[in-house]
């Protein structure tokens, strides 16, 4: 069905693991994922009874999680390392990424040095382009590295508890979830469709100047 395909929500369902380690490493390569809702639905996965499948282990959720944040965040230090801002110029449009954002990026980086890499990795938005300016930077890949994994761990540690504490009251819901579902499942697409929406006018203002 349509809304099994759009939604993250039965795409971690299904293929659990997997897709959380895909999931993360995409939203860390710059690409507009929501790790919120990853990490928050994926930690109510660990509690029996929120789905019909075996219940996900809130520590391999985490360490998955981790291993996925770390594979994104590997990819787009290269590119930032390696090929520049001439990243932006190639594939920009297709990615969502602007030179504004890089500047963005840039700016926190400088401002605030090694602490912009463990910090940024827990603010929505600054997360998912951090590691281009810490590659520009040529940042030792050990140290960036290291600084990412403390920064994930506490952000996904974090998403995860929540939806593992929403999944505790699952059962004593589900009849009034169950009403709600697809509504639900409506209002987050459309959300992650404007979000998307609203990149692509963004990258076009900025083309266009």
């Amino acid at each position: 069905e349509l809304h099994q395909n759009v939604s993250m929500q039965h795409f971690i369902e299904n293929y659990g693991y997997i897709a959380i380690f895909i999931l993360a490493m995409a939203e860390s390569m710059c690409i507009p994922v929501p790790s919120e809702l990853i990490f928050v639905w994926a930690g109510a996965l660990c509690v029996a009874g929120v789905s019909s499948k075996h219940p996900l282990n809130i520590v391999l959720v985490i360490v998955i999680g981790l291993l996925g944040e770390l594979a994104g965040a590997t990819v787009a230090y290269q590119v930032g390392r390696t090929a520049g801002r001439s990243i932006v110029d190639r594939w920009g449009k297709w990615i969502l990424l602007t030179h504004k954002d890089l500047d963005t990026a840039e700016r926190w980086f400088h401002k605030f040095g090694t602490w912009s890499i463990p910090v940024g990795r827990i603010i929505p938005i600054v997360r998912s382009v951090i590691s281009v300016p810490a590659g520009l930077a040529e940042m030792g890949r050990v140290k960036f590295t290291a600084l990412t994994a403390a920064g994930s761990v506490v952000w996904i540690s974090m998403l995860a508890g929540i939806g593992y504490g929403a999944g505790t009251k699952w059962n004593q819901y589900n009849k009034y979830f169950k009403d709600v579902e697809y509504p639900v499942i409506a209002i987050i697409v459309l959300i992650v469709g404007f979000g998307i929406y609203h990149r692509v006018r963004t990258m076009r203002a900025h083309n266009a100047n």
